[in-house]
């Protein structure tokens, strides 16, 4: 288990992992890496309750069902995103494209809304049909309901029906951003 105060490697560990401190935190930085080989994309999640607005960069989204589409975001409890979510109800998926990888960077943080421009951190954004802002740059977006909220270790895991999808550039071919694709390490 973690060290008091969250900080330390968290097991369980293999029985081939010693009880040091040492060997803990070397298994749980082999694990990472493992885990971190998995093929992922990163994504902007929007967010929006009431007139407060959000984009996060993710990268735990799956589609969960194919009768209904059921889309599926992993949040951190302590994000403002996931507040907003939980509050609002709905939040919308968009794609980032390869050439704007630089973009992901933008939103690690809570954005700064700009109603007069709808603008978030300075990037053009439209309401999707439940009212949750789509970055206008994304190569396509999926716009979802939440139909139900799970709690999974320090994330909620979100399912979220799609009310609304589009491409947003006439080429679907658009080769979207992957977390291999940048030097961010977050996950495992």
């Amino acid at each position: 288990m973690a060290a008091a105060g969250g900080t330390g490697p968290v097991g369980p560990y293999p029985g081939r992992v010693g009880d040091s401190e040492e060997a803990r935190d070397e298994y749980d930085r082999l694990r990472r890496r493992v885990l971190w080989t998995m093929p992922s994309g990163l994504y902007l999640i929007g967010s929006r309750a009431g007139e407060r607005r959000n984009l996060m960069t993710a990268n735990w989204v799956t589609q969960v069902s194919f009768e209904p589409k059921l889309i599926g975001v992993g949040i951190e409890r302590p994000a403002v995103t996931h507040e907003l979510i939980a509050e609002g109800g709905t939040f919308t998926v968009n794609t980032i494209s390869r050439e704007d990888r630089a973009i992901v960077r933008k939103f690690t943080k809570p954005c700064e809304w700009d109603p007069a421009a709808s603008t978030l951190n300075g990037f053009a954004v439209h309401e999707g049909a439940t009212g949750t802002p789509i970055l206008t740059q994304a190569p396509a977006y999926l716009d979802c309901e939440v139909r139900q909220a799970v709690e999974v270790g320090n994330h909620t895991f979100f399912i979220g029906e799609v009310v609304d999808a589009d491409f947003q550039v006439d080429d679907e071919a658009t080769e979207v951003l992957r977390m291999e694709d940048t030097r961010m390490n977050y996950g495992g």
